[in-house]
């Protein structure tokens, strides 16, 4: 192959090179500098924060209570603990409440000590048994006579009522969109008195606050020992439900 020849192949091959390296550009090169261009924040851009709320009224309630028994034997206090379990949860059954909404939440055996001087060691005297019960009730309406049916069943320990939902997302859900229509809104009016005007949603971020208002029963812990059948007075009232969102729009 002569010089002449050589020549002409050399700058053909460039020429394809030339060809296939646009094409690659088109392709592959730009497409991906533009999805990395997209990933940064635009320069002109606008942040703000609101907050939306709404008021709803509970309609689940998850109760706590114990039976604690004392004793030197640990298989007669599991025996006399069981029983009168047994009985309150047959009980809380007869008022409605599903299986499925009543569980085993702590069954705790612990020995009971007493410092002798003489010998400067502890002894074990007796045992604590303590078992503890969480119960749903999805009709608020029953909560005061559950709880009034309880201590004369052996119930000696209660530790209160927290009201909540069902579906907290949906209560939720209210709240978050009168939060981002307040943010919009703001937003729109100080981009108006820059002189312009929203763009595109760059970020988004919320904060949502679901408070559980609490009925103490007893405060916990604290063992109430009345055998006396007294439904006590119990209302759920009403939520205020906030939702925080912080947005970011560019601005055009």
């Amino acid at each position: 192959m002569n010089k002449e020849d050589m020549k002409i192949w050399f700058w053909g091959l460039l020429d394809v090179f030339i060809v296939v390296a646009i094409i690659g550009s088109v392709f592959f090169v730009i497409p991906t500098l533009t999805r990395f261009g997209g990933s940064f924040t635009p320069a002109r851009t606008i942040t703000v924060s609101a907050e939306g709320k709404t008021t709803a009224t509970p309609d689940l309630a998850e109760l706590s209570f114990s039976v604690v028994s004392q004793g030197k034997n640990p298989a007669d206090l599991q025996t006399a603990n069981d029983s009168k379990m047994s009985a309150v949860i047959t009980f809380v059954t007869s008022e409605g409440i599903a299986s499925s909404d009543i569980a085993t939440t702590a069954y705790d055996l612990s020995p009971t000590y007493q410092y002798d001087t003489n010998t400067n060691r502890n002894y074990v005297t007796g045992y604590t048994l303590t078992q503890t019960v969480s119960v749903k009730v999805h009709d608020l309406t029953k909560v005061a006579a559950v709880i009034g049916g309880l201590t004369p069943l052996g119930v000696n320990q209660i530790g209160g009522v927290n009201f909540t939902f069902n579906d907290p997302d949906t209560t939720l859900a209210v709240a978050r969109a009168d939060a981002l229509s307040k943010a919009k809104a703001k937003a729109m009016t100080m981009a108006a008195g820059a002189g312009t005007s929203l763009g595109e949603v760059v970020n988004v971020a919320e904060s949502g606050i679901i408070p559980t208002p609490y009925y103490s029963g007893a405060p916990t812990g604290v063992a109430m020992m009345s055998t006396a059948s007294v439904a006590p007075t119990i209302e759920p009232g009403t939520q205020d439900v906030t939702d925080n969102v912080t947005i970011t729009y560019e601005l055009k």
